[in-house]
């Protein structure tokens, strides 16, 4: 541990008990002092005394009620104090409450008041034992009027002060090395955290997985490592490399093993942080932050999320142009690779929205290499389970291979997500360990939401559409070559769904038409059974409506999957059209393409239509045996309809060729 971070009283590295000085908040100093001004400016131990005018003290005096009056030449200003005897008089001028000390009274005169001929004049008037008696004198006290001109900007300073030290450490004044002392007269410095290597503790062996990607990261700390292996032969050390990829999928977690594997300085620092509301702060702060890397190189800079500050220039201008954004990436892009080269500094940034950055910011020389960390494949998942399985007390039978095989389209996160969700799932249960059903109910608790216990949920009616309603998807993508496989299907409900049909889908990069026109058939198999027990559809399938015609547009609008539109796309892989209000193609093609888009939905009913009443009897089966058990496995499909046809395998095709062909 670092001696700065030691709190007092702790052991030094040499054993010894050391005690550290404790520091004073000079913020109670600055209270307290504010607090003492402000009793000696309005608090007021005396008397509140009363004004009046010089009439009246006449009258006062000759009634014989006044004791003393105390007359100030230079402020011209006089105080008058009653007669113990005569205070009750003037009780309703002090509210009905006499007071208790003077001054009772004060009056004011001109500067033409001639004190002696008038207070001469009044006494002259009495009788000699009923005399007034007055002091008349200057007031010497200068220092109270120097005091009361200059408290009120001393005080401002005290509270300026005061509130910006606090404002200083908010910002990030206490920030470790390259945080730049943060505050709001360092706010154009960078924000970016140098790694310390004794608390960054995670390596590429903490990685599951990744194995493209985390070979090409590893190559990046070795070219550090090892600079004249490569240099030795002519090469250049990359400049830049970007993560791509899903979210969850381990690319800010890659940068913390390179953290922790590199052997020399890390800065960390989100791309939002060049992103303020002050003019050229942003470009500042990236100015700072390369200074400070190549003072420390070699070294790497980490940007996680470059999208915030990375967005192509110019795009959607007159809607969401951003100058100030715009001149912050001018200046990153002219310090990674402008006029002065930065060399032995090693840019690593990370993105789920690679599609939006800028092209100069993409270019070689600035990112060299775009390293895609995709979601795991199936023996990479087993390795992540097994990652994050660690510290948990897992069943000795469990089976880390079925719940890989069980989770397709996971990110790492995910599974992380799945591990620590079993783990509450037992112990609400009160298991001792974790088993296999821990970890299926986890799934479905992620995928599917929270079990809704309450039996008032659904009606019999309700219940029983919606028992036919998953049978339908299942039994198609049952007998479907091209339907993924039915691992389980419930109507119990969960979250907003009311029931559920669990798939394992195929891990597939290309999709033929076929496969695109069975999936929609999986869709729509829940509607079509909707109609045939009840002889009208229901709002049950409107998630399996919106997916459908998404893959249908699709089909016709980006894959060429049309006759009548023919082999184009108006796909938009750059993303340059942005909010542009006109189309790529005229309004005859629109309606083209519509209309093409429902004779595919159509045909994709029709034949959902014919497959499930050509096995209704099964069909019925499935939904019934549903309705009494409410959740059913792929094994229960099995008895019914025997074992599931892969596409591999051709007779079920051919079968399925041989129908349609005997229907026309």
């Amino acid at each position: 541990m670092a001696e700065n971070s030691k709190m007092p009283g702790q052991r030094g590295d040499d054993g010894q008990r050391r005690m550290q000085p404790v520091k004073f908040n000079f913020s109670w100093l600055y209270i307290i002092l504010i607090l003492l001004i402000g009793w000696l400016l309005f608090n007021n131990t005396g008397a509140n005394p009363q004004k009046v005018e010089w009439a009246e003290v006449q009258s006062m005096v000759k009634d014989g009620d006044v004791k003393e009056i105390h007359y100030i030449r230079n402020d011209f200003k006089g105080n008058i104090t009653i007669r113990p005897d005569r205070l009750n008089k003037y009780a309703d001028k002090f509210g009905g409450k006499v007071p208790s000390s003077s001054p009772h009274f004060i009056f004011l005169v001109s500067d033409k008041f001639d004190a002696e001929k008038e207070f001469g004049e009044l006494n002259a008037a009495l009788p000699e034992d009923g005399q007034v008696k007055v002091l008349m004198e200057n007031d010497s006290k200068v220092w109270v009027d120097i005091i009361e001109w200059i408290i009120f900007p001393v005080l401002l300073i005290l509270m300026w002060v005061w509130m910006f030290r606090g404002f200083n450490r908010g910002m990030g004044g206490g920030g470790g090395a390259g945080a730049g002392g943060g505050g709001i007269f360092n706010v154009g410095k960078s924000t970016g955290k140098l790694a310390d290597k004794t608390k960054v503790n995670v390596t590429f062996k903490d990685v599951a997985g990744l194995y493209g990607a985390k070979e090409e990261v590893m190559e990046i700390v070795d070219f550090l490592k090892n600079p004249q292996k490569y240099t030795a032969l002519g090469g250049k050390i990359p400049k830049g490399a970007l993560l791509v990829g899903p979210p969850g999928t381990g690319k800010t977690l890659l940068a913390k093993a390179v953290a922790g594997e590199a052997n020399v300085p890390f800065f960390s620092i989100s791309g939002s942080d060049f992103v303020e509301m002050f003019v050229g702060v942003g470009a500042s702060r990236v100015r700072d932050l390369f200074r400070q890397a190549k003072e420390k190189a070699p070294c790497i800079v980490f940007i996680d999320e470059i999208d915030a500050v990375g967005r192509a220039r110019g795009k959607n201008v007159g809607f969401s142009s951003n100058d100030e954004r715009e001149n912050t990436l001018n200046q990153l892009l002219t310090e990674m690779d402008g006029f002065d080269t930065n060399s032995g500094v090693i840019i690593l940034a990370a993105t789920n929205r690679a599609d939006i950055l800028d092209k100069a910011l993409m270019r070689a020389g600035r990112f060299d290499r775009q390293i895609h960390v995709e979601l795991p494949e199936l023996k990479e998942r087993e390795e992540i389970f097994l990652v994050h399985m660690k510290g948990l007390k897992i069943a000795e039978d469990f089976d880390v291979s079925f719940m890989a095989k069980h989770t397709p389209g996971f990110s790492g996160a995910d599974i992380a997500n799945v591990c620590n969700e079993a783990a509450l799932t037992a112990a609400r249960k009160n298991k001792a360990v974790i088993d296999k059903q821990d970890f299926l109910d986890a799934v479905d608790r992620i995928v599917g939401g929270l079990e809704r216990k309450n039996s008032t949920i659904m009606t019999p009616v309700e219940k029983r559409t919606t028992a036919y309603h998953e049978a339908g998807h299942a039994v198609v993508g049952w007998l479907l070559p091209y339907g993924q496989d039915v691992f389980k299907v419930s109507i119990i409900p969960r979250g907003d769904a009311l029931g559920i049909t669990w798939y394992l889908p195929d891990e597939r990069k290309m999709l033929p038409k076929s496969y695109m026109i069975q999936q929609m058939c999986c869709l729509m198999g829940g509607r079509v059974a909707e109609e045939i027990i009840n002889g009208e559809p229901a709002t049950g399938a409107l998630n399996d409506l919106e997916r459908l015609t998404n893959i249908a547009y699709g089909m016709v609008q980006f894959y060429g999957m049309s006759d009548r539109v023919g082999n184009l796309s108006f796909y938009d892989s750059t993303g340059a059209r942005g909010y542009d209000l006109t189309k790529p193609y005229s309004e005859k093609t629109a309606e083209l393409m519509d209309q093409e888009v429902k004779d595919i939905v159509k045909d994709v009913h029709d034949r959902t239509m014919k497959l499930l009443l050509d096995n209704k009897e099964g069909f019925t089966k499935i939904a019934e045996l549903l309705l009494e058990k409410e959740v059913i496995f792929a094994e229960d499909l099995e008895k019914v309809f025997g074992p599931k046809v892969k596409a591999s395998d051709g007779s079920q095709e051919e079968k399925e060729d041989k129908n349609d062909s005997s229907d026309e």
